[in-house]
């Protein structure tokens, strides 16, 4: 294990924003991560696919990049299979593993960019599944009493793109490994979205796992720029959740406004449509814009700053909720 000094963070970071760290070094076991932690006085920062991130300033600390990897079937029952996964594995390539194996459940998570360990943080959610439909645990080491916790899914506390490590844990644990719940006779989602539209362009008719995953690749890749070709962290806004009594008075003068109705009798709408009616889609200033395919990716089209896509962000938070009193939360953190 190597720790390096003032190194650039933009081959580590899918924005491909060139923020610096002071120190950085990867662990590939939990014995690495130890000492790291008991290296380090500075502040820490766990990295994993860096997908998620977008660094205004440089990073004057640690930053320990998680690439323990590993994947293994810890036991079934009759309807389901345990897959441990460990949190440095690339997601999609997790999916996809899953999907060669028949364990069915990850389809509509398919290429969500990022590491499993990831996945229960966020909750990440894609085509009408989230995490918390297929977790079954995971375990996390505690950066100050330096011992490994269980978490069941209650413990999660998982919400919209929220759990319990983005709020009251929040930078104090780190996750080693997650273990998925997953089905042995495949359970098919294809209402959301475009999902049935875009099986009907592939003439399948035999609709499977295999093909769900492949049709939501098909929409990602043609909404969503790579972010090899052009820096992006995808989403970066969550989709708001507004009282039925707001919808209803926006739907009066935009009758076409998405809403997805909850359990709770709220609504959620789309956070891309109400950014891309404020004239946003498309637009640039300087190497930070608005993809001009979905408003709700932010880009750095080569050598935007991050302060300056954050401060783009916070000029159409402004404009959404000016226009139509709906208050955008971004989903990427903020560094």
């Amino acid at each position: 294990m190597k720790i390096q000094k003032n190194i650039s963070l933009k081959p580590y970071t899918s924005f491909g924003i060139d923020a610096k760290a002071a120190f950085f070094a990867g662990f590939t076991s939990l014995t690495e991560l130890e000492e790291l932690v008991d290296y380090t006085k500075s502040p820490l920062l766990i990295l994993g696919g860096g997908s998620n991130l977008l660094f205004t300033q440089d990073f004057q600390g640690l930053i320990a990049r998680n690439e323990i990897n590993g994947i293994q079937l810890i036991k079934e029952d009759a309807n389901f299979y345990y897959i441990n996964a460990a949190a440095g594995e690339n997601w999609h390539r997790f999916v996809l593993y899953c999907l060669d194996n028949n364990y069915f459940g990850l389809e509509n998570l398919s290429l969500i960019p990022g590491n499993v360990g990831a996945s229960p943080l966020q909750n990440i959610g894609a085509y009408g599944v989230e995490i918390k439909d297929v977790f079954h645990s995971l375990e996390a080491y505690h950066l100050t009493d330096k011992t490994v916790h269980q978490f069941e899914a209650k413990d999660c506390e998982f919400g919209y793109r929220e759990s319990v490590f983005k709020n009251k844990f929040r930078n104090q644990f780190v996750i080693l490994n997650v273990t998925f719940r997953l089905r042995k006779n495949s359970d098919l989602h294809i209402a959301y979205g475009a999902i049935e539209q875009e099986l009907a362009k592939m003439h399948i008719k035999d609709i499977t796992a295999r093909s769900i995953s492949e049709a939501i690749i098909r929409i990602r890749t043609s909404k969503l720029p790579d972010p090899k070709v052009i820096g992006n962290a995808g989403s970066f806004f969550k989709n708001p959740v507004i009282s039925t009594q707001l919808f209803e008075k926006i739907q009066m003068q935009y009758p076409e406004i998405p809403g997805y109705p909850l359990q709770n009798g709220q609504i959620k709408t789309a956070a891309g449509w109400l950014i891309e009616q404020c004239g946003w889609k498309g637009y640039r200033k300087g190497d930070a814009g608005c993809y001009e395919k979905q408003a709700l990716v932010l880009v750095n089209y080569g050598k935007a700053k991050g302060a300056e896509i954050n401060e783009l962000a916070g000029s159409i938070i402004e404009s959404v909720a000016k226009k139509f009193n709906v208050q955008l939360e971004r989903e990427v953190n903020i560094i």
